[in-house]
């Protein structure tokens, strides 16, 4: 990427460079438990973050907030979002017509939403056009390191143990993860490797190292109070079968 660092020359000095990608994010009211995820979000030493919830309880939106509130404060930075291609375990990328980026294209919707609920549309042109934000599907990622990221791994209940692995082992210098997930609507049953993940890394050990884990319930849903009610009816089945 083409953009030019920052001048240290002096605080006051705002190149043109800032100016052209500075973002300005729509006003709305925070609640506490989204102002203390940004806490630890926006901390230096923060790594990585594991984010379980339900439905609604705004744990993508709010880590796709603090990506682009990162930036703003270090424009050398990237945005990426990974996303599974394999939901509801119907169809792989290989079946899906078209190439890599047209195959991969509907699978970014979410972040395209919430984009449009923080941004305009002008700047969420400009972040595609230049490639400030990119997206790419979890099966693709052998190989690659990631220096001066912020990545989204959303819909993570549908990684593998094996994939997850892939995507934390990827992470480099100047770089924070927001791994997202509902562990309810889990599409690959048996496989999925978010929890056990998850559990790993939640101890003092991890957290010393920037590794965290940051749980939103159905208290935090903010989506509707129906949904609240149906999250809370199903995490509480007396049958255990319904997921």
């Amino acid at each position: 990427m083409s953009r030019k660092k920052r001048s240290t020359a002096s605080e006051k000095v705002v190149s043109f460079e800032e100016n052209k990608y500075k973002l300005y994010l729509k006003k709305f009211e925070l609640t506490d438990r989204q102002l203390e995820f940004l806490k630890v979000a926006f901390d230096k030493n923060t790594k990585i973050i594991f984010v379980s919830g339900p439905a609604g309880s705004s744990k993508t939106f709010i880590s796709i907030y603090a990506a682009l509130q990162l930036f703003n404060m270090n424009m050398n930075q990237d945005i990426f979002y990974v996303r599974t291609i394999a939901e509801s375990g119907e169809k792989n990328l290989g079946s899906l017509p078209g190439d890599v980026d047209e195959k991969f294209h509907p699978f970014m919707m979410p972040m395209q939403d919430k984009l449009m609920e923080l941004l305009n549309k002008d700047q969420i042109k400009m972040l595609i056009d230049e490639k400030i934000i990119q997206c790419a599907p979890i099966n693709y990622l052998r190989g690659a390191s990631w220096n001066n990221k912020l990545i989204i791994a959303d819909e993570s209940q549908n990684f593998t143990k094996k994939e997850l692995v892939t995507l934390v082992t990827r992470i480099g210098e100047n770089s924070k993860y927001f791994i997202c997930a509902d562990p309810m609507q889990s599409d690959i049953n048996g496989k999925a490797g978010f929890i056990p993940i998850l559990q790993t890394f939640d101890d003092e050990e991890s957290r010393e190292k920037g590794i965290y884990t940051f749980k939103f319930t159905e208290e935090d849903i903010l989506r509707s109070e129906i949904l609240k009610f149906i999250v809370n009816k199903l995490e509480n089945d007396p049958t255990n079968q319904i997921i």
